[in-house]
């Protein structure tokens, strides 16, 4: 057989496959801004999927879609000891990759190609993030600069040019760095060599893999090595596990024990494999029929990954809306209560009544302002000019129990905030060594700092309204202090509403500072400058408050949290995108010349029964020019030394068992060709 596959010089892309690499790509540039920084419900498990994603695309699909003469990356991955190097070694004939406990715990997967195919993998087409080592397996020590991941490149003439195998670590490796580079491996995969033993073809960590292979409809065949003559049950357990997993397509390959003394499997162990890998390596239309089929269920796949990632982001901004809610509640709850405290008149008790009695006396003045208004203004113009300086006290007493009043509700704000965030997944992981179940150490400054500027507004209003009044110039030149501290006595009364007891004392001290303010300045002025007042003092209040709940929010601003609609329509147009590929491809299959029907869909370009799940196909015209270790022989003998019957037997026949480990020996089977093509055997 001829191999026409194209150099990477030649490869281009163009049409449906173009459309769907921008589509992809655009998804790329999406998932690459996506931000999940807050720890809500399934954020970790959004996080981890996101950058499966992002290397999934770098590592096979876009580059895959970008070259799609490319060879066909055959990934042998399994667990600790399962036998995948010296698989390897056995297919080849040649140790390239150090098996068992000669195999470094470095991160160093072995890729091996044909020598003509080296320019596929010495760039950055495949697994960017990689380096690249080249050399003989002594000279390279599995890392590449500075300690980061290395693959080892490897050629070798025994490998059919347009295939590659490449030696992954183990899955279950002691290493968390190797399992996760063995993950990432096998996802950038063409097709899976998943190897197992028959002591431990039921572990929980393979088939969490082969689990998400079966989600996504990557092509995958089995290889369980080891097996013992009599151990035919395992092979046909292990094919029922495929079948209730969904992955009743894969084929499946039993490898008896049994090393010879060069180290590798016997040809007649590895034949049936050696036999399969290199028929499909030999045929281009096979090898992108296995592709295609792969990379259709990583399209799919992805597509409904960028979907459920749009989902985990829209539920960021949910989270991020329900801690922002909780902050505003909590201190607009505490502008409330200083609200309250600064306006019922329970300002006006303790100190601050006891001060402005020392200003405003208990005797004629207040006598005077029973009597009537009209006399007020000369008791107030001789008092102030009597008892200027008693002033400041008051004003002292007020800042007092001000701060007080507002530090209070600033520190209720606090813990009712840092209960609520500590209540919510996505709050606590922002709280540890932040300080944020108590007010700031610097709000007691800020809060003496805002109430001298309120203080100052004060007076501030007074002196501007007596600069307006020609007859109250006199008195002002006197006592602005005093009338300033009149209206802030009014301004912690300006809801009115005193009952009892309270109108004696508080009430009272209001109703003063009340006639004081009228008999300067007149009944609207008072009305305007008590509003005024409080304006400015809740306005204070707000900043001091507003700061505080800073402390929150600026957490959250700190992050960069988006919803996820621009990705949902970027996977969206990935759907389309390869709904549009797929109705060109089957178009172009339908009028070639064979008049075939489209390549399989995923998932279907390995399918169960015929030769490629039982043990390689009728030989096609012509072998291709290189065959892999054993397949000579399988090809001629079949199973064992016994007749080759085309299409017929499989992995549990081939180990000498029932034909049931199998599948049904009496269902007709079609060949390789045919099921993979859709065309009749050739050959």
């Amino acid at each position: 057989m001829v191999d026409d596959t194209p150099t990477p010089a030649a490869a281009a892309v163009t049409g449906a496959d173009a459309a769907l690499a921008d589509a992809l790509e655009r998804l790329h540039a999406r998932l690459r801004d996506l931000a999940l920084p807050l720890d809500a419900p399934g954020a970790a498990q959004a996080r981890a999927d996101r950058r499966a994603a992002l290397d999934q695309l770098d590592d096979y699909l876009l580059p895959r879609l970008r070259s799609v003469g490319a060879p066909l990356l055959v990934v042998v991955g399994g667990s600790t000891g399962a036998g995948k190097s010296t698989l390897v070694n056995s297919l080849l004939g040649e140790r390239v990759s150090d098996p068992g406990v000669l195999r470094p715990t470095t991160r160093s997967p072995v890729l091996v190609h044909h020598p003509l195919d080296g320019g596929w993998f010495t760039g950055d087409r495949v697994l960017p993030g990689l380096a690249r080592l080249v050399g003989d397996r002594g000279a390279a020590d599995g890392a590449g600069p500075e300690g980061t991941a290395a693959v080892r490149l490897v050629p070798s003439a025994a490998l059919p040019r347009g295939l590659a195998l490449l030696d992954a670590p183990d899955v279950d490796s002691v290493e968390e760095a190797n399992r996760r580079l063995a993950a990432q491996l096998l996802a950038a995969a063409d097709l899976w060599l998943f190897v197992t033993t028959a002591a431990r073809y039921a572990d929980a960590v393979p088939w969490d893999l082969l689990h998400s292979a079966a989600e996504r409809h990557a092509q995958v065949a089995l290889v369980v090595d080891r097996v013992d003559p009599g151990a035919e049950p395992v092979v046909a357990d292990l094919r029922r596990m495929l079948d209730a997993n969904g992955l009743g397509g894969s084929p499946l390959f039993a490898v008896e024990e049994g090393l010879g003394d060069d180290g590798l499997l016997p040809e007649a162990a590895v034949g049936e494999v050696a036999a399969w890998l290199s028929d499909l390596g030999g045929d281009a239309a096979a090898r992108r029929a296995v592709a295609v089929a792969t990379r259709d269920g990583v399209v799919d796949d992805l597509a409904r990954r960028g979907v459920l990632l749009a989902q985990a982001a829209d539920a960021q901004v949910v989270a991020d809306a329900r801690m922002r809610d909780a902050v505003a509640r909590a201190y607009a709850d505490a502008a409330t209560q200083v609200a309250v405290a600064t306006s019922d008149g329970a300002m006006l008790r303790g100190e601050v009544l006891a001060r402005w009695q020392e200003l405003v006396g208990t005797g004629d003045l207040l006598r005077s302002v029973e009597r009537g208004v009209g006399r007020v203004r000369d008791a107030v113009v001789g008092f102030l000019r009597g008892r200027p300086a008693a002033t400041p006290p008051v004003e002292q007493a007020i800042a007092h129990g001000l701060a007080a009043v507002v530090l209070d509700a600033a520190d209720a704000a606090a813990e009712r905030t840092h209960a609520a965030w500590r209540g919510d997944p996505a709050g606590a992981a922002l709280l540890p060594d932040l300080g944020l179940s108590r007010s700031s150490a610097s709000l007691r400054a800020d809060v003496d700092r805002e109430i001298r500027g309120w203080q100052s507004d004060v007076l501030e209003l007074v002196g501007e309204q007596g600069a307006q009044r020609r007859g109250t110039a006199r008195a002002l030149s006197f006592g602005v202090n005093a009338l300033g501290v009149s209206l802030m006595v009014l301004a912690f009364a300006s809801t009115g509403g005193l009952t009892g007891i309270e109108v004696g004392i508080a009430g009272g001290t209001a109703v003063v500072a009340q006639k004081l303010l009228e008999a300067v300045f007149g009944d609207d002025a008072v009305r305007r400058l008590t509003a005024a007042a409080r304006e400015r003092l809740d306005a204070r209040v707000r900043g001091v408050l507003d700061g505080e709940a800073a402390r929150y929010t600026s957490q959250l601003d700190a992050l960069v949290v988006s919803g996820g609609e621009a990705l949902r329509s970027a996977a969206l147009a990935v759907e389309a995108a390869a709904r549009g590929e797929r109705a060109g491809r089957g178009a172009d299959d339908a009028e070639g010349p064979d008049g075939a029907a489209g390549a399989p869909t995923p998932g279907g370009a390995l399918a169960p029964g015929g030769a490629l799940a039982s043990g390689g196909a009728p030989a096609p015209a012509g072998h291709p020019a290189a065959s892999l270790r054993g397949a000579e022989r399988w090809r001629a003998t079949g199973s064992r030394g016994g007749p080759r019957v085309p299409g017929a037997g499989g992995a549990g026949a081939a180990a000498g068992g029932d034909p049931s480990a199998a599948g049904d020996a009496e269902r007709p089977r079609g060949g390789f060709w045919r099921r993979l093509l859709g065309r009749e055997d050739r050959g």
